[in-house]
């Protein structure tokens, strides 16, 4: 008989949470008991869950001994405020939220650096990176024997989800003031956010990088293990509510072979690979697909060593709920 597992999800009515829940149910996870947690303006609602209703609790109070695995999807300071209480109580983590550093919670996507896991020990503390470096660790990951990676450019063009449920709700609030006619003041973002784009997606620090800027950068460096490899992000915010699409142009060690490279994308069973004269996009392709899309797999103009492609994924589903719930499958089926 398949062992049962208790669980707890921390920020369970946001979009991220919500959508752990449903993967969860659709993947047959072993689930004991369910525990949905959230603020306390949140307890009393309640989650559907193999056709029954969860009723949702305030974090505050829980006792993490009654659960062997935790999804932190809230914001880092609900991890920051919880995470001892339940590592003390032996619970595995899964942080989503970006608050652990990596010399505490590896960043980790399966398709990429399971074996990451081989060297740590019980109670396990993972990362599930930001949902950019997710879809494009996997897609360079998948080229690793083709292309030696020397310098990495990424341009992400992030959907209005990654601010949570409140940035969809202020992109839907704007774009129907705006086709009303009526005055737009904006809220969530700085600056009107229907029918625009936006140059920076949070603050710049005194070089103007943000804080995802430079997340980005960094869990790339982890995931592909080149700590050395220069990477210069642009995250830009996009007026569309779900799934990131992703500018990446490399420069390789030598001469692109493209020949090898289109044929390896579209063998790989990691990623959909979409052939040249068409091109993938969040809303026609990604949104609520479990892998990223990949096209536009061109050389440089000007430089053999060039690689461009144009990446786009779903990213609350495949970005976030879904690479967490991979790495929960990899630890009870290996480590726990």
């Amino acid at each position: 008989m398949t062992p049962r597992f208790d669980l707890a999800i921390i920020g369970a009515t946001g979009s991220v949470g919500e959508t752990l829940v449903q993967v969860l149910d659709e993947r047959e996870f072993p689930v004991g008991e369910l525990h949905v947690l959230a603020g306390a303006e949140s307890a009393g609602r309640t989650l559907s869950f193999k056709e029954r209703n969860l009723r949702v609790a305030a974090v505050e109070g829980f006792d993490f001994s009654r659960v062997r695995l935790v999804f932190f999807a809230a914001h880092p300071s609900v991890t920051l405020a919880h995470i001892d209480k339940a590592l003390a109580a032996g619970c595995q983590v899964i942080d989503l939220s970006g608050a652990l550093p990596s010399t505490q919670a590896p960043r980790v996507v399966p398709e990429v650096n399971a074996s990451v896991l081989d060297g740590l020990v019980a109670p396990y503390q993972l990362s599930s990176p930001c949902a950019p470096a997710v879809a494009v660790a996997i897609v360079l990951a998948a080229l690793r024997e083709q292309v030696e990676v020397r310098r990495l450019t990424v341009t992400a063009c992030l959907a209005v989800s990654s601010r949570g449920r409140e940035g969809v709700a202020e992109l839907a609030r704007q774009t129907a003031e705006l086709l009303n006619g009526r005055p737009l003041e904006p809220r969530l973002f700085e600056q009107q956010m229907a029918f625009n784009l936006l140059a920076q997606v949070d603050a710049p620090d005194e070089q103007g990088h943000g804080v995802l800027e430079r997340r980005v950068g960094e869990e790339l460096k982890q995931l592909l293990a080149l700590p050395d490899l220069p990477v210069s992000t642009t995250c830009l915010q996009a007026p569309v509510f779900f799934g990131d699409s992703i500018s990446v142009s490399l420069q390789a060690a030598g001469p692109v072979n493209m020949e090898a490279v289109l044929a390896h994308l579209a063998s790989s069973t990691v990623l959909e690979y979409v052939e040249p004269k068409d091109f993938p996009t969040v809303v026609g392709d990604a949104v609520g697909q479990d892998v990223p899309y990949v096209g536009r797999v061109r050389g440089g103009i000007d430089d053999p060593t060039e690689l461009n492609l144009w990446i786009t994924s779903d990213n609350v589903r495949k970005g976030a709920a879904l690479n967490a719930v991979q790495l929960a499958e990899l630890l009870i089926k290996h480590y726990l």
